[in-house]
């Protein structure tokens, strides 16, 4: 099953690296960072970076609950892992599976593509395809994409790259 533990922003990537060395790894199968391409531009051109899709997240892939939630009382700056009362909850097969298509196997999602038509955005490639629904906003200076995702039981927002090639009226 897949979980998500909160931490400090900023401190996701040293969380991962503890969970690597502190958790046995016949308890945690896998622990990453979704993140997606951005454009960034500096000396002159334009440069793809990657960044956090969830900040303040770290995602792990246990098949044992009760023991990831033991040996994570030893990673330093664990901030919570996600439950309802005393549940421990995991991501739902519908999450899991949307990760897995939106970022693919290494978890990176990458740029996509389209064009804006009379306020409509419109996805000629890319993960975004098909998500049109989900973009409630466009920043085409910095090529992204605001969007509300319903993820761990809410609705969260998050940034993703997105190249608009054109606008028509």
């Amino acid at each position: 099953m897949w979980y998500v533990i909160q931490v400090r922003s900023g401190s996701e990537r040293e969380i991962v690296k503890q969970c690597q060395t502190v958790i046995s790894q016949d308890i945690l199968e896998k622990s990453f960072l979704p993140c997606y391409e951005e454009m960034k531009r500096y000396e002159g051109a334009w440069h793809k970076e990657k960044k956090l899709l969830f900040p303040g997240y770290v995602f792990l892939i246990s098949r044992d609950a009760e023991e990831l939630y033991q040996d994570l009382k030893r990673v330093i700056g664990l901030t919570k892992l996600l439950k309802t009362g005393e549940e421990i909850i995991s991501l739902t097969e519908s999450e899991i599976g949307f990760l897995q298509k939106f970022g693919g196997e290494e978890q990176l999602v990458k740029m996509s593509t389209g064009f804006v038509e009379k306020d409509k955005v419109v996805i000629l490639e890319g993960p975004l395809k098909g998500l049109e629904g989900c973009i409630k906003r466009i920043d085409r200076h910095k090529r992204e994409a605001c969007l509300k995702l319903p993820m761990f039981g809410r609705v969260l927002d998050t940034r993703v790259g997105l190249e608009i090639i054109e606008k028509k009226m």
